[in-house]
């Protein structure tokens, strides 16, 4: 079952958000994951970059999944975004990015880490759920396709 609620608030999706390229896209979700889940913004930011010094987290077909470890958190968050218009992002197919799902986990999190990121890499790397992505009209929509798998999974 794809649970993407126990790491995924409904407050943490949104829809057509505006980010100029890669630096305000990456400060806007450093803001989200403060407001909406308490972190400390800046070490999210600091987080953020550290792990795309290391190679690109935009993996293809406008799909773009930051991701890093922080120390102080209990369990792995998350945060999705649909962007206004498509950025450079430096993926590895070179096309823009317009769907991005960041996860924070805690520092010692390794299989909880590995399985969330597996989890959305999964779920965004599904052509039609993209598509669902994309044509959805608001962040309340945004948030149904992530967690109607579990309702289909669980009857």
């Amino acid at each position: 079952m794809d649970d993407f609620s126990r790491f995924l608030p409904h407050e943490a999706v949104m829809a057509d958000l505006a980010a100029a390229n890669k630096k305000t896209l990456f400060q806007s979700l450093s803001s989200l994951a403060e407001r909406v889940m308490g972190l400390d913004g800046k070490q999210v930011l600091d987080r953020l970059n550290e792990r795309e010094r290391l190679g690109t987290t935009g993996f293809g077909g406008g799909v773009a999944i930051p991701h890093g470890r922080m120390p102080g958190l209990d369990r792995v968050r998350g945060a999705f975004v649909r962007l206004a218009r498509p950025i450079d992002y430096g993926a590895i197919d070179d096309l823009p990015v317009d769907m991005v799902f960041m996860l924070m986990s805690p520092a010692d999190a390794g299989a909880d880490h590995l399985k969330a990121l597996a989890q959305v890499s999964r779920r965004m790397r599904d052509r039609a759920f993209l598509a669902k992505l994309r044509g959805a009209a608001s962040p309340d929509a945004l948030y149904a396709l992530f967690t109607a798998t579990e309702t289909r999974d669980a009857a």
